[in-house]
């Protein structure tokens, strides 16, 4: 154990939301366990924040990356009580709670009761217009087909073309798990993504009873914690009045009130084992950056990208967990509009979009519609996504094709002909982890051996147990605790 009078050095590398979660719950385990830390968060980037960035122009608050979180997954519903700014948190409109799949050119509802893409309400699921009658008589099998005795994952399209059928992966599940990852279902981990449906099948023998039950277990339950406002408790989603850089901003004063440093536009480059010399430092390790400079570390977290995360870990230990994760590029498109010129009344948050019907946008979520702090009351603001798995070169179309492919989309399905005010285009290159089937025990052996082999060095984020904002918010926490528990030993 180290002696109380000892400064604990940190370095976090990545200044994402996990990066900077990390950072945060350092410098809260140093004040709990009466330690004094120094902590620097290192990102090659010039500005902080990863994939989060508001846009305020105009009176809009336009999110160019995340737009939101959901509202159960409480750890940034915590992170905003411990930062102060649980006042500035938001619910999307509840007048819009419809939303829309395309299919055949068509928008048609989403039918009431689907959970995830799986039908929990049988009449609704039967009258749906999205689906053939051989396509919902296959999806009804699911109640006396036998659970699989399978052991091991699988993949997320697999599991569903056996459990409903692939009518019903391809024209409702997919648009709506896809989306989440950009994914594509044949090769996405089930129990890394969605392990509740391989438990509902187990439970229940059938993925449609399974996921009944657990609706009808949930259903008392309010989306958000109780300790929010009452009006904040029924929305499945929450955002910040002011955008998600709210968050950041916030993040960035506490991390300077903690004496936390910062290295942005520096590249971490590797890192070592410290071998101390008369006149040096104690640390264990040194971290070496871009300009040359090296910063010891007792401890280090690792929160970038899996790409670059192998990069780093290659030199000491085995990294094909790491490298067998792939990224896929997405941009969205936002679009202001004048509401007088605009000539549609949304009654809904949006619609998404199957892969079959070849489009250039994946979906399109009725921002102005879906969260009414987002512009004047005057005015519209749409968002539309490009690219998923197999589909990314539209994202690298010039700007003024990607734009008019886009608006030519919404032209032809609502009918838009409106000129916008302005547009935003926001590409995210390589932006969304792809987890493939075995992630999750691949990625357990590789924290075990480093564990074993580097005590004080961690590695964790999006690549790893979740890519919504409060997943990598939770493991920043939990990265916090493992890095100092080592470093306390």
């Amino acid at each position: 154990m180290r002696s109380n009078g000892k400064l604990d050095r940190f370095v976090v590398i990545g200044g994402g939301i996990s990066g900077l979660s990390s950072a945060f719950y350092l410098a809260k385990e140093a004040e709990l366990r009466g330690r004094e830390a120094h902590i620097t968060v290192v990102d090659p980037s010039e500005r902080i924040g990863g994939k989060i960035n508001t846009l305020r122009k105009d009176g809009f608050v336009i999110e160019k990356g995340p737009d939101s979180f959901l509202a159960r997954k409480t750890p940034i519903i915590d992170l905003a009580f411990d930062l102060g700014i649980q006042d500035e948190l938001t619910g999307t409109n509840p007048a819009a709670k419809k939303t829309y799949i395309l299919h055949r050119g068509k928008l048609h509802p989403m039918p009431p009761g689907l959970v995830l893409g799986i039908p929990t309400e049988i009449m609704p699921f039967a009258k749906t217009s999205l689906l053939s009658w051989g396509g919902k008589l296959r999806a009804m099998l699911d109640f006396v087909l036998p659970a699989s005795k399978a052991e091991g994952d699988e993949s997320v399209g697999e599991f569903l073309s056996r459990r409903v059928g692939p009518e019903v992966m391809e024209r409702i599940a997919e648009p709506l798990l896809a989306g989440i990852y950009a994914g594509d279902l044949s090769k996405l981990s089930l129990q890394s993504t969605f392990p509740q449906f391989r438990e509902a099948e187990r439970e229940h023998g059938s993925l449609i009873r399974g996921t009944r039950a657990s609706k009808r277990k949930g259903a008392a339950a309010p989306a958000a914690p109780n300790r929010l406002p009452e009006k904040l408790r029924r929305s499945m989603f929450l955002t910040f009045k002011n955008g998600l850089s709210t968050m950041l901003e916030a993040l960035t004063e506490a991390l300077s009130e903690a004496g936390a440093e910062s290295r942005f536009g520096l590249k971490a480059v590797a890192f070592r084992d410290n071998e101390p010399g008369e006149g040096q430092g104690t640390a264990t390790y040194e971290v070496l950056l871009s300009d040359g400079e090296i910063l010891e570390a007792d401890g280090i977290v690792i929160t970038s990208p899996a790409f670059n995360a192998a990069d780093l870990l290659e030199p000491h230990l085995q990294v094909d967990a790491l490298r067998a994760i792939h990224y896929v590029s997405v941009a969205n498109v936002v679009m202001a509009f004048d509401k007088a010129s605009f000539g549609i009344d949304f009654d809904g948050s949006g619609f998404v979009v199957p892969r079959s019907e070849g489009t250039t946008i994946t979906a399109c979520t009725w921002t102005s519609s879906k969260w009414l702090h987002a512009s004047p009351g005057d005015k519209v603001l749409l968002r539309c996504y490009v690219g998923r798995a197999n589909d990314e070169e539209v994202v690298d179309l010039p700007d003024a094709e990607l734009e008019e492919a886009v608006r030519r989309d919404i032209r032809n399905v609502l009918g838009i002909t409106a000129v916008p005010l302005f547009t935003e285009i926001t590409r995210l290159h390589r932006s969304m982890p792809q987890y493939p089937v075995g992630h999750l025990q691949a990625t357990a052996e590789l924290r075990s051996r480093l564990r074993k082999e580097m005590p004080g060095v961690w590695v964790t984020g999006a690549a790893f147990d979740g890519v919504g904002l409060p997943d990598c918010i939770r493991q920043g926490k939990e990265a916090a605790a493992i890095v100092y528990d080592a470093v306390n030993k």
